[in-house]
C-alpha cells in the first residue's frame, strides 16, 4: 500500500500540470490512466460498479463522481477536482486534490485551502486508542469555522485489497464514537466540503453529485496508514514531512 500511494502521489503532481483552461476532462482522465499504467499499476475506478473512467473529474459544483467528456472543457476560473485510485500487486490507494484552473477567485482559493487544511487537522487524530468521531470532530469544526458545510451523504472508507472497506468514515460528528483506531487500521480520509448548504444532488448518470444549491465544492482526500505512535499519510509526496511544515 506504501508504494500504491507513492505512485498515486505522483500521479496526482502530474495531473496538476495538465490542468489549464481549455482542457477537456476526457483529455485529463486520458493523461491519468497513462500515468497509472506506466508504473505498471491499474487504476482503482476503472469499470469499478460500472464507472466508465479512471478519474473522477468533477468541476465547480460537482462534489464527486464526475464523469470524464470530451464536450467538458475547462474553463478560467474553474475550480477541479480529481480523484483517483490505484492497484498495486492487489492493494488499493485512494486520494483526491482540487485545483484552480487558471486565475480564481480569492473565495475559490480560500474553500480550496480549508479543505486541505481540514484534512490535515482530521488527521492529527489518527493515534491509537482514539475513535473516527474524533477525526470527523476537527474536520468540521476547521471548516465549519469559515462558514463552509460538510457534504453528510457521503464519507471516507476503509481501504486495502478493496477500495471501499469498513469503517465508514464521516467528515463531521455522527452518532457514536464510531471504531477505535488500532494500528495496521489503513483509511481514506476525504474531506468534501461545500461553500453553500451540505445539501447534495445525486444527478441521473448515476455517479455524479452536484450541491443542491449549486455553489462550490472541494475535495481533499488521502489514504492514511494506523502506526503504533500515530499515523503514516501513503499518499502524499513527503507524507507526514508536509504535516510537520505547518507546525
Amino acid at each position: 500500500m506504501r508504494e500504491a500511494g507513492r505512485i498515486l502521489a505522483l500521479t496526482h503532481l502530474e495531473l496538476e500540470k495538465a490542468i489549464r483552461p481549455g482542457i477537456s476532462t476526457w483529455e485529463i482522465d486520458r493523461i491519468g490512466e497513462e500515468i497509472i499504467r506506466s508504473y505498471g499499476c491499474i487504476p482503482s475506478f476503472k469499470n469499478y460498479q460500472g464507472y466508465p473512467a479512471s478519474i473522477c473529474v468533477s468541476v465547480n459544483d460537482e462534489v464527486v463522481h464526475g464523469i470524464p467528456s470530451r464536450d467538458r472543457i475547462l474553463q478560467e476560473g474553474d475550480i477541479v477536482s480529481l480523484d483517483a485510485g490505484v492497484i498495486y500487486r492487489g492493494y488499493h490507494s485512494d486520494a483526491a486534490r482540487t485545483h484552480g484552473v487558471g486565475e480564481i477567485s480569492k473565495e475559490a482559493q480560500r474553500l480550496i485551502d480549508v479543505t486541505r487544511e481540514s484534512f490535515f487537522r482530521g488527521v492529527e487524530y489518527v493515534q491509537p486508542g482514539n475513535h473516527l468521531r474524533d477525526i470527523g470532530r476537527a474536520i468540521q469544526d476547521y471548516a465549519e469555522g469559515f462558514g463552509y458545510s460538510m457534504v453528510r451523504d457521503l464519507v471516507g472508507h476503509g481501504i486495502g485489497a478493496n477500495l471501499h472497506e469498513d469503517p465508514q468514515i464521516p467528515n463531521f460528528v455522527s452518532a457514536g464514537r464510531g471504531a477505535k483506531l488500532r494500528p495496521g487500521m489503513t483509511l481514506a480520509i476525504e474531506p468534501m466540503v461545500n461553500e453553500g448548504r451540505y445539501d447534495v444532488v445525486f444527478l441521473d448518470d448515476d455517479w455524479t453529485v452536484v450541491t443542491d444549491d449549486g455553489r462550490l465544492s472541494a475535495h481533499y482526500e488521502n489514504t492514511v496508514l494506523v502506526t503504533e505512535d500515530g499515523y503514516e499519510i501513503l499518499s502524499l509526496i513527503g507524507g507526514n514531512d508536509e504535516c510537520r511544515k505547518r507546525m
